[in-house]
């Protein structure tokens, strides 16, 4: 698992140059404070709390079908 976490933070690493992948996280990083700057802070909570629900939402839908998998099958 630690390499497979290894490639999924750096997966550029030995690819590009250090400086180069250093000024593309510098301008990530620059370039989400600029989005953020142009949305009130409440849009942030709330695209937060939407995420929640859905994520929520979505474990519903699979506990369901996991009760379902579980039920003995019902002859037609």
């Amino acid at each position: 698992m630690t390499e497979t976490t290894a490639r999924t933070h750096a997966p550029f690493e030995g690819k590009i140059p250090e400086e180069t992948r250093q000024h593309f996280q510098a301008a990530r990083e620059e370039f989400h404070k600029a989005f953020e700057g142009m949305f009130p802070p409440e849009l942030s909570e709330h695209r937060r709390k939407a995420r929640k629900e859905m994520l929520l939402a979505w474990r519903s839908m699979i506990d369901a079908s996991l009760e379902r998998m579980d039920e003995p099958k019902k002859k037609a």
